[in-house]
């Protein structure tokens, strides 16, 4: 198992959305940055966990914990000309951008915000905190997975399978 962090503006997408979706699952689409489809293409598996983090917003937090449910997949959205993320160049022969699915798991509370992040031992080399990262997909590593989860008092024996 591997651990991710999917960034989101949340007036485009929230974690209150994820949530209201049926059976709390739902496609993750709009990716156009190559080296994040790349993660979800080559990478991110089934069963794999997703920190759900709110971006462009005040606070800045990781609102909860997704699990994906399924691999990649062409993603539609890039050869219809009414989305806001048409790729003219994709099509359904050459589908070019990729999305997976994410199931809802558990929320943090309250969320863990960027400054706690910031201020927490252990996750000074967590790439979220690098100046100038902006991939809105992005690894974790297993021992900044389980400082998270400690944060709130959660043991990584609870995710397992």
């Amino acid at each position: 198992m591997r651990y991710w962090l999917f960034k989101t503006e949340p007036n485009t997408y929230s974690w209150n959305d994820l949530k209201a979706e049926p059976d709390q699952t739902a496609c993750w689409d709009g990716v156009r940055n190559y080296q994040a489809r790349n993660f979800m293409r080559d990478d991110i598996k089934i069963g794999d966990r997703v920190l759900f983090y709110h971006s462009v917003v005040k606070p800045q937090s990781i609102m909860g914990i997704a699990r994906v449910v399924r691999e990649a997949y062409p993603d539609h959205t890039a050869w219809d000309p009414q989305s806001p993320y048409f790729d003219p160049k994709a099509s359904p022969d050459n589908p070019r951008w990729v999305m997976v699915d994410i199931r809802y798991e558990r929320d943090f509370e309250p969320p863990i915000t960027l400054d706690e992040l910031r201020n927490t031992p252990g996750l000074e080399n967590m790439l979220l905190l690098k100046r100038g990262m902006r991939l809105s997909i992005q690894p974790v590593t297993e021992d900044e997975w389980k400082i998270i989860l400690s944060m709130r008092g959660m043991s990584p024996d609870e995710f397992k399978g």
